[in-house]
């Protein structure tokens, strides 16, 4: 960001093979020019030394192949108080990092202060990923690490993946969020796509059981080979800006092929250009996407908000627009006091805060499938399938209802029955039985 980098003389532009200011330039005989150098913050690692805040962190290893870590945040008071009083937890928040995938870390401390602002104003566990970094680690090494941490933190049923105490004491795992910014939230994206198409496989998601309530996406880096409007020269303001935008279109034309050390050579990348289909799938239930006005990114953030409410996700979209700022304005010091910061952390609490909602239709609509080895040894109760036709959703809600699992009553399926339930990737999951319809 433009408050850390570098005071460095500009480099020659004939030298140049790849111009991704403001975070680096590398040159044609392989130097490297890193701009941003962030200063990094100690985790305090004692529940009883806290910030300011009253939210204590600690680093803990989660991959000992990879050395990749995360740094968990916990707001202590609000913690003890929740389990002293009802016995309730705290929702729990996967954070990522932006950093255009080559800068960055839990311990920088804009990202650092971030989290723990998060984390006391929604009274959430926050776990920030520490993921791997490009070019060293081209991606997909963030997305690996990021769903690596996810499954640390969330998973309900395999829980020696996570030993630690704070999140294991403290943490809701049955209200999951995902949040990041700019690529931060373009991971957050791909690895809940991850956790879709690994339930649609009856994988490991589905023997781990995570339930992601929301997605959290902040000024989010996604891209194309087609400019739109707002990103064409002549059709937009920001060459003449002072100062001038942070992100350039030929820069960010620059960023994923360089970050994939080649592996993408261009930007039609469906993981950075998601099809509708890809949105639709989505295992969430609710979303919030904010853009900034004066942020070239705006238009693919808009047009992302508008396949989740215009497609066949059928989840919760929420679309925040902060006025007058440029990309990822709420973690640069010099708008700490910005009423647009305050706004925008205030619906991200908001967001966290309400809870629990119904799932997407698209999850109700899909054809149920079971397994060969499911049909070898249990039947599927009929009342338990998703009917076929127009009217499926409300004849599930209505058999469960005949066979005594009515909405909001905690009585649990039967242990067979869970064990051979299987499910299409966007169709009824068993999270979704155990949080809503049981």
């Amino acid at each position: 960001m433009r408050t850390s980098s570098k005071s460095s003389p500009s480099p020659a532009r004939g030298n140049i093979a790849v111009d991704l200011r403001p975070f680096l330039v590398e040159f044609n005989d392989g130097r490297r020019w890193v701009l941003v150098r962030h200063e990094t913050v100690a985790a305090s690692s004692d529940e009883n030394a806290r910030s300011a805040s009253g939210v204590a962190t600690k680093d803990v290893v989660i991959d000992d192949e990879t050395g990749v870590s995360v740094r968990v945040f916990l707001p202590v008071d609000a913690a003890v108080a929740a389990a002293a009083g009802d016995g309730r937890r705290l929702p729990l928040v996967v954070y990522v990092h932006g950093g255009a995938f080559c800068t960055g870390s839990a311990s920088a401390r804009m990202f650092h202060d971030y989290a723990e602002s998060l984390s006391a104003r929604a009274a959430a566990v926050v776990v920030s990923v520490d993921y791997r970094l490009a070019p060293a680690h081209p991606v997909p090494a963030a997305y690996d690490d990021a769903w690596a941490a996810l499954r640390w933190a969330a998973s309900r049923r395999r829980r020696r993946l996570s030993d630690d105490a704070w999140v294991g004491d403290y943490a809701d795992r049955s209200s999951v969020f995902l949040a990041g910014e700019s690529v931060g939230a373009n991971i957050v994206h791909n690895v809940a796509l991850r956790a879709g198409a690994a339930i649609r496989n009856t994988g490991e998601v589905f023997d781990d059981d995570i339930d992601i309530e929301g997605m959290i996406l902040l000024q989010p880096y996604f891209w194309g080979t087609e400019r739109l409007p707002c990103e064409t020269p002549g059709a937009a303001s920001w060459r003449t800006r002072d100062p001038p935008p942070m992100l350039l279109p030929e820069r960010i034309d620059a960023l994923w092929p360089y970050v994939t050390a080649g592996a993408a050579a261009n930007n039609g990348d469906p993981r950075i250009d998601p099809p509708a289909e890809a949105i639709a799938s989505l295992p969430c239930r609710r979303a919030l996407v904010s853009v900034a006005t004066e942020d070239v990114l705006r238009g693919r953030g808009r047009r992302y908000a508008a396949a989740l409410r215009g497609g066949a996700w059928g989840g919760e979209a929420t679309l925040v627009e902060s006025r007058g700022v440029d990309h990822c304005f709420h973690l640069l010091p010099e708008f700490g006091s910005h009423a647009e910061t305050g706004a925008l952390m205030d619906r991200v609490a908001m967001f966290i805060a309400k809870g629990k909602t119904p799932p997407p239709i698209s999850m109700l609509m899909e054809e149920e499938r079971v397994t060969k080895k499911t049909r070898s040894s249990a039947v599927v109760p009929a009342c338990w399938r998703v009917p076929r036709g127009p009217r499926c959703t409300a004849q599930t809600v209505v058999g469960l209802r005949r066979a005594g699992f009515g909405v909001g009553n905690m009585i649990r399926l039967p242990s067979k029955a869970r064990k051979c339930h299987r499910v299409h990737a966007a169709a009824l999951r068993r999270s979704v039985f155990q949080s809503y319809y049981l």
